[in-house]
């Protein structure tokens, strides 16, 4: 399926940097609850990911990562989950996280 590329632009991908990371163990599967600062004009974001085959929370400190910043919150759990953090699938199905391979300013955006 091929989508315009205005409808592209429809979703934001954003870089933040995580601030804070602890684990989630209330979540059905393991996860840890994250914050993402993503720079003055959006701020720090909460998210959950399922990332805990390749991440601990104190690992992660410090981070830069791309997300979706314009979906609407979502329930999880206990956790009101503002923005999609992105990761790939490994060759066992296990979630890596999406960067810039560059250390950039926060809240840039994908293009």
């Amino acid at each position: 399926m091929t989508i315009a590329f205005d409808d592209f632009l429809k979703v934001d991908i954003r870089v933040g940097r995580i601030t804070r990371a602890e684990p989630f163990p209330e979540a059905r599967k393991p996860a840890i609850k994250l914050w993402v600062d993503f720079g003055p004009d959006i701020g720090e974001k909460r998210s959950s990911a399922q990332i805990t085959k390749h991440y601990t929370p104190e690992g992660l400190i410090g981070r830069q990562v791309m997300a979706v910043v314009n979906f609407p919150p979502r329930q999880i759990g206990k956790v009101m989950s503002e923005v999609l953090v992105l990761g790939v699938p490994d060759e066992e199905g296990e979630v890596v996280l999406l960067s810039p391979g560059h250390d950039v300013p926060l809240g840039g955006r994908l293009y």
